[in-house]
């Protein structure tokens, strides 16, 4: 058994190329480009795809699919190395062809999907030339999908899909939607539903509202608020088998909140090299910031909070690569999922205080990150029942204690050392030492 913390002399050239080229090219792309999923932007496109191409040249395109998809094939370890390059910029997940929700969908639709679903909609979405959207959660139902209501019917060789979807990822853009549904509604609430695709262009889809998320300067929300009226959709659109959409879900959750989790530790390191920077930069009343005590425990705390962060997302994307099994690895994702948005809020906040009025300025990103350390702490399954899940998964098998008091305390264990050690003692004694 070996352990290191350093990469092989490759992948360490290919994060050092990584690192360059989102710094000089990914980056001023983010500052005029209005939204990097909006294929049908022509300033996006004559920006991003560029330097898609060269990504792709690298080889560095999709890496979370393996070659048969068109991707590399990386581990989840390798990957979180890559995306802790990639998550202080908008642009970048994009640029490198591993964005949210695509990345999640188009491992749903390389599991489950047909063949005529994978040449129509697999094939673009990897390529990059559509975006898609997970329309999952509902008005009345967010993190707990088994109140979900939508139901889907099947008509004959179509189903029939009625309801209301609240929140459906990139809607606005999307050549097609992940629907969750309803099928077996006599069945236990694990076992009721089912995921179908949907067409975005299919009769009976309503936009109810566009919908805004604070801190993404958008002029329209790019998230919608859908409303499901007799949409009919071939009955081969199903993903799996019926009642298996809890299943066909893990597919896509799972990874998806652990490469969260990889990108925040870019954003956050982001943020913390500007504090530093701001601290060796500004004086007040002939100090340096970075001379002051509490500017220094601030320091301190941020990077001792990043560095934990960190090593909990690499070690639990070294086990999903070990186990090849997210179930095994459920509490480690709920753990990391549960610290992400606190390690974002915290640093993102302390850089606004060491900033002063420039932090909490739009000439600064801080203020758009605290926001979206609460948009963290709810995509993907509230930071909530995550905590209550990594509790359940840490107290299994815990056997409980009978008596009034515990066996583990002192005086007990100590009564049972010195009848264990009862003759040393004794001897001891006889030889004239204190036991």
């Amino acid at each position: 058994m070996s352990w290191g913390f350093e990469s092989e002399p490759e992948v360490a050239r290919e994060l050092e190329w990584v690192e360059e080229f989102v710094r000089d090219e990914v980056e001023p792309v983010d500052l005029v480009v209005e939204h990097a999923w909006n294929p049908h932007d022509p300033v996006r496109n004559a920006l991003i795809r560029p330097l898609q191409e060269r990504v792709k040249e690298r080889r560095l395109w999709a890496c979370h699919l393996g070659p048969e998809l068109g991707g590399e094939g990386y581990g989840q370890l390798r990957l979180a190395l890559l995306n802790e390059k990639l998550g202080r910029t908008h642009s970048g997940p994009v640029v490198f062809g591993c964005q949210a929700p695509d990345s999640g969908n188009a491992e749903i639709l390389a599991h489950y999907g047909t063949d005529h679903l994978k040449k129509t909609y697999l094939e673009p979405l990897i390529a990059g030339d559509i975006v898609s959207c997970f329309s999952m959660t509902e008005p009345h139902g967010g993190s707990d999908p088994t109140g979900f209501r939508t139901t889907a019917v099947l008509d004959g060789d179509e189903w029939v899909i009625n309801g209301e979807k609240w929140f459906s990822s990139h809607a606005l853009f999307a050549e097609f939607l992940i629907v969750m549904a309803v099928t077996e509604p006599d069945a236990e609430p694990h076992r009721s539903m089912s995921m179908f695709v949907v067409p975005a262009d299919t009769p009976g889809i309503e936009r109810v509202r566009d919908v805004s998320v604070w801190g993404h300067e958008e002029p329209v929300g790019t998230h919608q608020y859908l409303r499901y009226t007799d949409v009919r959709v071939p009955a081969e659109n199903i993903l799996g088998e019926r009642g298996e959409a809890f299943a066909v879900a893990q597919t896509r959750l799972g990874g998806g909140r652990i490469h969260h989790a990889m990108r925040t530790v870019g954003l956050v390191a982001s943020a913390f090299e500007m504090m530093k920077r701001r601290a060796v930069s500004r004086t007040t009343k002939g100090t340096r910031l970075a001379d002051t005590q509490l500017v220094q425990e601030m320091i301190a705390d941020s990077w001792i909070q990043i560095e934990q962060f960190r090593l909990l997302v690499l070690r639990t994307a070294w086990r999903i690569d070990r186990y090849q099994d997210y179930r095994k690895v459920r509490a480690d994702i709920s753990a990391v999922k549960a610290a992400m948005p606190k390690v974002l809020a915290d640093v993102a906040g302390r850089a606004i205080q060491i900033h002063g009025s420039l932090g909490i300025s739009k000439e600064l990103p801080f203020g758009k990150w605290v926001l979206e350390s609460y948009h963290m702490g709810l995509a993907d399954g509230a930071t909530e029942i995550h905590k209550i899940n990594l509790a359940q998964a840490l107290l299994r098998g815990t056997e409980p204690d009978d008596g009034l008091f515990p066996p583990y305390i002192l005086p007990t264990r100590r009564a049972e050392s010195r009848e264990r050690f009862a003759q040393v003692l004794a001897e001891a004694a006889d030889d004239g030492e204190t036991p």
